[in-house]
């Protein structure tokens, strides 16, 4: 069932899930496409992008955010093309940045939106290494974990929309950076393709061990993405004065008790204590959201200048978002993951 211009198809909560979303979890559903009001304009989505915030969202259990209410159109950022516009602050053709959510139409007052420029196959940089992932990896980066040149810094999820930008950042700023990634192929591209100085996959049965050996002298900025074993094998290389930025847990997001074996809390604490390290959890725009300017300008001039690359895993057609952010919580996507809605 492709776009329609009569048609809004939309993906809904229909049930909280229990562990990792199901097929009981969301809806695709279909209505008329609403009329724009007075200083309102119709948005038509191109792209949506997925995240693994979005979990959270999905459950009851308190958090930064509200959840998405049962029979609500699953949230998301999105780029859109304005079909129709009542609002003299917006043109009809203009794409911009918003967040329509999970469905073919939205309507908007204007809030919240942002213009793009013309290029439709550059629009969805804006949901990836322009966007909430880009200015995730960079604030978090260098606010809270602060690399110095000859900084050992290991970062999870290496691949990944963040990550694969917090280990060229980390280069930029003359750290050495090692990315732990599931699979040959994504660690074999983080080094390769985004120049890491080492990649090593969580899932070799001696990831531990080759851990140690990529960081010889220990690990001052671990940009923690994954938790669960990952963190489990980082814990004991950390450095004195360490800096751990808290941006996700993945490895724990389905998860629907606490891990089998023994209570680490203590020796979590004791690490902190002794080593003095730093270990800060943070909402991206909640906290950094006035800095946004200054990350677009400066990511942008190191896109132009080459010293950053990225990926972008396109998956054609919203009735396959169900499926493919059940692939993004088990780490099957490979660079920014994003739903493109239809050709435009």
């Amino acid at each position: 069932m492709p776009q329609a211009a009569s048609r809004n198809r939309s993906i809904v909560l229909q049930q909280r899930p229990h562990g990792a979303p199901d097929a009981g979890t969301f809806r695709l559903t279909a209505t008329p496409v609403p009329a724009p009001q007075g200083n309102q304009v119709l948005l038509r989505t191109l792209f949506l992008s997925l995240d693994p915030y979005m979990r959270g969202r999905i459950s009851d259990a308190p958090s930064y955010s509200a959840p998405v209410e049962i029979g609500a159109v699953m949230v998301g950022a999105t780029v859109s093309r304005v079909e129709t516009s009542r609002h003299p602050d917006f043109e009809v053709g203009q794409l911009v940045l918003g967040y329509s959510g999970w469905q073919d139409y939205a309507l908007s007052d204007g809030a919240g939106l942002n213009k793009l420029g013309d290029d439709v196959t550059l629009a969805s940089r804006a949901l990836g290494v322009l966007g909430m992932p880009g200015f995730t990896a960079y604030m978090g980066l260098l606010d809270i974990g602060q690399p110095k040149a000859g900084d050992t810094v290991v970062v999870a999820a290496a691949s990944g929309a963040v990550g694969s930008l917090v280990g060229q950042i980390a280069r930029i700023k003359g750290a050495r950076a090692v990315g732990i990634a599931g699979g040959a192929d994504k660690c074999r591209y983080v080094v390769d393709e985004l120049g890491f100085d080492a990649g090593i996959d969580h899932r070799a049965p001696d990831f531990a061990q080759q851990l140690v050996a990529a960081c010889p002298a220990g690990i001052d900025v671990y940009f923690e993405n994954v938790g669960g074993a990952v963190f489990d094998a980082v814990l004991p290389l950390l450095n004195t004065l360490a800096r751990i930025p808290v941006c996700g847990l993945i490895a724990d997001y389905n998860a629907t008790e606490l891990p089998p074996g023994p209570d680490r809390l203590g020796l979590l604490a004791r690490t902190i204590l002794t080593k003095r390290i730093k270990m800060q959890g943070f909402i991206i725009f909640d906290d950094y959201g006035p800095h946004f300017g200054k990350f677009f300008a400066q990511m942008s001039q190191w896109l132009k200048d080459g010293k950053i690359k990225f990926r972008e895993d396109i998956v054609d057609g919203l009735e396959n978002a169900p499926q493919a952010f059940n692939g993004l919580l088990e780490g099957k996507n490979f660079g920014k993951l994003v739903i493109r809605v239809t050709q435009d």
